[in-house]
């Protein structure tokens, strides 16, 4: 059930009304009940308590009757995008759900073995020892289980070539990271284990993060739980968030999927480097349009059943570095991989080993950094291989890691210039002198993402660097974005709506990193400007199926 298909529409818009109607008619039947029961019983408790325990009982029924529906909701959902997935999506829940629990168990053993008085000093190193070994133990095994599952799955195919018999279950790569960031957290005791089975399923399980993510983390998703009325006011944000969404996707990154594939999906031996670097261009608006589209989308389907999930992204082309750029983009994987596998390998004691030789040989500046830049090569080196187990995402990865390994291992090198220089790097000019070389490295970095034969990577570098021609820009696209059959027409006009999607996402973008809220002033606005902004915004996403037989499924649906 691909993301905003007519299934999807349907589904959503039947679960969301059970959602909020069943509870209001259990909460309709169960005061009558009450009632006949009371006026049915020969003696009476008419005390001020019990009335005025109703409410709150009627309040946690209907919060308990919620979470139910969307656990069921988000089992069928599943259910029907392969019923033979849910054993795995299962599997990963169970697993960590009873290795959760019995982390928590040896902990709380622990904690009251110690409480007793003539346990001494040495008893309870010794006891806090063989806790921490059992915890390691079941933590190692529910890991292994998982990542070889996800492993298995995903990779079996590129790095064997042979096939595993099995397609990918949707969302894997998302409910693996988000169930075991729970595991982690339980063996670490940052949150207390949750008791139901049930409840924890709903965590693994909620629908809308299934297809794009976010990784959500269970500590910060308890509304799930939590009742919740239909509210208008979040309504109107969730529908416009939505609306946001499927114009990025429709209006932008449709629009420019085949003229990419026209101008980088072919031998680059003898296309300039002024097309390229054209192609390459079209694809970061491409590839954001698409992700970011999709996480408003169901981002927003959330919203309308009260429950915010975790922001992914936060206008990252308005980065001032490549670091910074990764705090904006895929927020919710680079805070997975920052908090489970940057921090954990940074603190191992080879590692700080290696920053006492640094900071001994080479100095304090790196002594701090040299360790961390290491480290931060790994974690993207696993962050190219979480989106496949090719080359060209494991180059992806590395570039990004090294080039923010180098940042910091040269920034006291650039400070000094830009004193010896006086450049006043408080300014707004310098301010966006950041913005755009940021906006260079990332695009050199999708080079690697897009382009997947590793002899035309080498190609498309040498010609955009050697061969740009730019005098031969117009002609070449004329020619081969012409050349599989498209009228004029067709091409140009699927490039204007591209081209408008991009001016709004622009500026909003900008309101927004201004500080604007741009969705609470719509909200705000008088219901003609609102009419009027929501009728050019369907129409832009409506113009745009003039242009496209079929829209492609999302990019990181595959995850």
């Amino acid at each position: 059930m691909s993301l905003f298909s007519l299934e999807y529409l349907g589904f959503a818009g039947i679960l969301l009304l059970l959602y909020y109607l069943l509870p209001r008619l259990a909460g309709a039947i169960a005061p009558h009940a009450a009632e006949s029961s009371r006026n049915s019983s020969i003696s009476q408790d008419l005390s001020p308590a019990a009335t005025s325990d109703a409410s709150p009982a009627v309040a946690a029924a209907s919060a308990r009757l919620q979470w139910r529906i969307l656990l069921i909701g988000s089992l069928i959902f599943y259910a029907l995008n392969g019923p033979g997935n849910l054993i795995f999506i299962l599997f990963t829940a169970l697993s960590v759900f009873l290795g959760s629990l019995q982390m928590e168990r040896i902990t709380m053993s622990f904690r009251e073995a110690k409480k007793d008085s003539s346990v001494t000093r040495d008893q309870r190193k010794i006891l806090k020892a063989q806790a921490l070994r059992k915890k390691r133990m079941i933590l190692t095994l529910v890991l292994v289980l998982n990542f070889g599952i996800l492993a298995w799955l995903k990779y079996w195919n590129e790095l064997f070539h042979a096939s595993s018999g099995l397609l990918l279950p949707l969302g894997i790569s998302f409910y693996t990271f988000q169930s075991l960031s729970y595991l982690i957290d339980i063996y670490n005791d940052k949150v207390p284990a949750e008791r139901s089975f049930a409840r924890f399923l709903l965590f693994v399980s909620w629908f809308p993060q299934l297809l794009q993510g976010p990784i959500n983390r269970y500590d910060r998703i308890q509304a799930l739980y939590e009742p919740h009325a239909f509210d208008l006011h979040r309504t109107g944000r969730a529908l416009w968030l939505i609306l946001f969404g499927l114009m990025k996707k429709y209006a932008v990154a449709d629009m420019l999927v085949t003229h990419i594939a026209s101008l980088l999906d072919v031998p680059l031996e003898d296309v300039p480097g002024s097309v390229i670097v054209f192609a390459i261009l079209l694809y970061s608006a491409q590839q954001y349009a698409d992700f970011s589209g999709g996480i408003d989308i169901v981002l927003g389907v959330s919203l309308l059943f009260g429950i915010p999930m975790m922001e992914n992204f936060k206008r990252p082309y308005f980065s001032t570095s490549l670091g910074d750029f990764w705090r904006r983009w895929h927020i919710s994987l680079g805070a997975w991989m920052r908090d489970y596998l940057f921090y954990p390998f940074a603190l191992l004691k080879p590692m700080q080993r290696f920053g006492h030789w640094c900071t001994k040989h080479l100095g304090r500046h790196f002594g701090r950094v040299l360790p961390a830049a290491v480290s931060n090569i790994v974690v993207f080196f696993v962050v190219g291989l979480w989106h496949g187990a090719a080359w060209h995402y494991i180059l992806w990865g590395m570039y990004n890691g090294v080039v923010i390994a180098l940042s910091d291992l040269t920034a006291p090198f650039w400070n000094c210039l830009s004193q010896r220089l006086h450049l006043k790097t408080e300014s707004r000019g310098f301010h966006v002198f950041r913005i755009v070389r940021t906006f260079i490295i990332v695009n050199i970095g999708w080079y690697f993402d897009r382009i997947t034969d590793r002899q035309a990577v080498g190609l498309a570098f040498r010609n955009t660097l050697l061969r740009f021609h730019a005098g031969r820009l117009l002609p070449q696209l004329h020619g081969m974005l012409l050349g599989n059959g498209d009228s004029l027409a067709n091409v140009g006009g699927s490039f204007l709506i591209a081209a408008i999607g991009i001016v709004i996402i622009f500026v909003v973008s900008f309101r927004q990193e201004c500080g604007i809220d741009v969705t609470e002033r719509i909200l705000h606005a008088t219901l003609p400007v609102q009419t009027l902004l929501a009728f050019c915004l369907i129409l832009l996403v409506l113009a745009s199926f003039l242009f496209t037989q079929t829209a492609g499924g999302f990019l990181y649906a595959n995850f």
